[in-house]
C-alpha cells in the first residue's frame, strides 16, 4: 500500500502550493505524516517526503533515475545553468564548478567579506530599530560581484543597481505556473528577457577583459576560474555558460546568505543568554548557531527530483516513472522524531555534533547538493563573528517575525528587524 493521498481538489491544492507552501505543506504533514501524495502543476503526481530515510533514498539515486524536475530554476538561470542540466552534463559540469569554492581559494575571500561588512556597517544607526535584510542584501551582493564576477568600475555599478531588480522578478516568476515560451505583450517573461540581455552585455565585458588580462593565471575571482577550466575532454566552458553560471551562484547565494543573516539577528536578539555566550567569541558555539539558524528557519523550504526511470525506491514503495518527489526541508527539520524539541531555537544541540547527512538539508542533498555551501558558510560565519565583535545587538521580547515568501526565499516578515549598539575598543578586547 502507498503513501496517503491528499483528496483535495486540483484546485484548491495548487493554491495552497502557490499562496501559501509553507503553512500548506505543514498542515498535511501534520495530518498524513511523513509521506503523501499530491497532484500539482507544473509537476503532476508529487511524492513530498521528509523522513530522513526516505530523504536518504532520494539523494542516494542516480541522476538517471531521479533527476532535475521540469521546469526549474533553469528557465530563470539558461539552460547552461547547473540547476537547468542533468545526467552526465551535470556531473562533468559540477566537476568543473567544485574546485574554485573549496581549499586555498576560499580563505582568500575571507578579507574581503569582512571589508564589504564593515564598509556597510559604517552607515548603520546606532541605538535605532531598522531592517538588516537590505543591508544584508548589499553585502552579500558586492562580496559576489568582486569574488565571483570579479567586476569593478562601470560593470559593478552597472550589475549593483541591475541584479538586484533582475533576481527577485525572476524569482517570483519561476513558482508561478507561467510558460516562459510566450511572447505577447503581457507574458510577464518577456519583461525577464530584456534584463537578461542587459545582464548578458555586461558580463560579456567582463569575460573579454579577463580574456585580455596577462596576469589572468593570478587572479582569484570565479569568472576567470570558469574560463581557465576545461572538462575532461579538454574543451573550455562557453561564454554562454559562463554567463549562466555566474547568474546561478549570484541567484543561489546573494539572496539566501543575505536572508540567513537577517534571521540570524532575528533569532539572536530574541536569545539574550546566547548573544552573552557569543559576544565571548566561542567559534565552535558560532558554528552551532548558525547550523540551528539554517535549522530552525531555512530559506528555501524544499527541492524536488523527477522520476525518470524505473528502481526509485521510497520507503518500500516503487515510485512511478514521471512522477515527482518534493524533499520537505522545512518538514524534516520542524519534526520532533528528526529533531528533539525541533521547535525550540537550541544552537547546543550542534555544539560538537555534526548534523546528520539526511536530516540537517538546507543545502539539499545528493549530487544536486548547493556547490556554494562552504562559500555561504564562510560568508556567514565572517559577517556574524564581526557583528557580535563590533557591537551589542539589544535584546528584544517582541514576537518572532513571521515567514514572508519572496519567491524562492522564506525572509523575515519585516526585514530582520535590531536595535545596534557599538562596542568599545576595551569590550572587545581589539583595536579599531
Amino acid at each position: 500500500m502507498g503513501p496517503p493521498v491528499v483528496r483535495l481538489p486540483r484546485a484548491a491544492q495548487t493554491l495552497g502550493m502557490v499562496l501559501v507552501r509553507r503553512r500548506f505543506l505543514m498542515s498535511l504533514r501534520d495530518r498524513h505524516g511523513s509521506a503523501f501524495v499530491l497532484d500539482v502543476p507544473p509537476f503532476g503526481k508529487t511524492l513530498v517526503i521528509s523522513d530522513p530515510v526516505m530523504l536518504k533514498q532520494l539523494f542516494s539515486a542516480s541522476p538517471e533515475i531521479a533527476g532535475t524536475p521540469q521546469p526549474n530554476l533553469g528557465r530563470m538561470l539558461g539552460s547552461g545553468s547547473i540547476f537547468g542540466l542533468d545526467g552526465e552534463e551535470h556531473r562533468l559540469r559540477r566537476k568543473v564548478l567544485v574546485p574554485p569554492f573549496h581549499g586555498r581559494r576560499m580563505q582568500a575571500y575571507a578579507g574581503l567579506i569582512e571589508e564589504e561588512f564593515r564598509k556597510e556597517a559604517s552607515t548603520w544607526p546606532l541605538g535605532k530599530e531598522f531592517e538588516t535584510l537590505t543591508p544584508f542584501m548589499r553585502i552579500t551582493l558586492n562580496v559576489i560581484l568582486r569574488a565571483v564576477f570579479g567586476a569593478e568600475g562601470a560593470q559593478f555599478q552597472a550589475l549593483r543597481e541591475m541584479l538586484p531588480v533582475f533576481v527577485t522578478y525572476g524569482s517570483r516568476l519561476t513558482v508561478l505556473p507561467v510558460s516562459d515560451r510566450g511572447i505577447g505583450p503581457w507574458n510577464p517573461w518577456r519583461k525577464f528577457r530584456e534584463y537578461r540581455d542587459r545582464y548578458d552585455r555586461t558580463v560579456q565585458t567582463l569575460i573579454d577583459r579577463a580574456r585580455a588580462d596577462e596576469k589572468a593565471g593570478e587572479r582569484d575571482d570565479i569568472l576567470s576560474m570558469l574560463l581557465q577550466s576545461r572538462y575532461e575532454d579538454g574543451t573550455p566552458m562557453s561564454d554562454k555558460h559562463v554567463k549562466d553560471e555566474l547568474l546561478t551562484l549570484l541567484a543561489a547565494g546573494h539572496e539566501t546568505t543575505a536572508t540567513t543573516l537577517a534571521w540570524a539577528v532575528e533569532r539572536l536578539s530574541r536569545h539574550p543568554a546566547l548573544l552573552k555566550r557569543l559576544a565571548e567569541g566561542d567559534e565552535d558555539l558560532l558554528q552551532a548557531t548558525i547550523l540551528e539558524i539554517q535549522r530552525t528557519r531555512p530559506v528555501v523550504i524544499n527541492t524536488a527530483r523527477k522520476v525518470r526511470g524505473d528502481g526509485l525506491i521510497i520507503g518500500d514503495w516503487p515510485v512511478p516513472k514521471g512522477w515527482t518527489v518534493l524533499a520537505g526541508i522545512d518538514l524534516a527539520h520542524t519534526d520532533d522524531t528528526v529533531f528533539e524539541h525541533a521547535s525550540t531555537f537550541d544552537p547546543d544541540r550542534f555544539v560538537g555534533v555534526k548534523p546528520a547527512t539526511y536530516a540537517w538539508i538546507p543545502f539539499g542533498g545528493g549530487t544536486r547538493r548547493c556547490v556554494g555551501a562552504a562559500f555561504a558558510n564562510l560568508e556567514m560565519t565572517v559577517v556574524l563573528r564581526t557583528l557580535l565583535r563590533e557591537f551589542d545587538l539589544r535584546p528584544t521580547d517582541a514576537p518572532p517575525e513571521k515567514w514572508h515568501s519572496r519567491g524562492v526565499a522564506y525572509a523575515p516578515h519585516k526585514g530582520g528587524r535590531v536595535v545596534l549598539d557599538r562596542r568599545d575598543n576595551d569590550e572587545r578586547g581589539v583595536s579599531a
